[in-house]
């Protein structure tokens, strides 16, 4: 195992559930590459992306088209969200080379909302690319272990 790439991984997986627990949502957008994907699948056992229904299937675009409802006002998704916790563990770096970081981890986000708490437990896939000192996501894919169940909104980036 490489101690010093672990370390990196965490950090940087830190440092996004921090932007977005935060709601900064610019700054997220920055770390990701332009031809990056976020998904966020309906079912939690299906890989075919592509032609299957998902919760969100977003490109560079459409990142900022989610970052900018959010943002406006706008979204059923931020009325009244008095905030997120995300947490993250069982990190384990799958594929290590020169160009891609394969990443699995458990996320765990706890929301507030109109003082009712709920949770929201998936598994993470990240593709990540060295960039200088840190990371840029490739891929995102955020496996809701309940994704086919009745889910409250849940368009806030997950």
């Amino acid at each position: 195992m490489n101690t010093e790439l672990y370390l990196k991984v965490s950090e940087f997986i830190d440092y996004e559930n921090d932007l977005l627990d935060a709601k900064k949502y610019d700054q997220w957008l920055e770390s990701w590459q332009e031809e990056g994907l976020y998904i966020v699948p309906i079912s939690s056992s299906d890989d075919d992306y592509v032609n299957r229904l998902n919760y969100a299937y977003d490109n560079a675009a459409m990142r900022r088209m989610r970052v900018a409802r959010l943002t406006s006002g706008e979204s059923v998704s931020v009325e009244s969200n008095g905030g997120t916790i995300r947490l993250t563990s069982r990190l384990v770096v799958n594929q290590s080379n020169d160009n891609i970081v394969e990443v699995r981890c458990a996320l765990l986000i706890n929301e507030s909302r109109q003082g009712v708490g709920k949770q929201y437990v998936a598994n993470i896939e990240y593709q990540l690319v060295p960039n200088s000192d840190s990371f840029l996501i490739k891929q995102k894919v955020v496996k809701l272990i309940n994704a086919e169940d009745y889910l409250r909104t849940i368009s806030y980036i997950l």
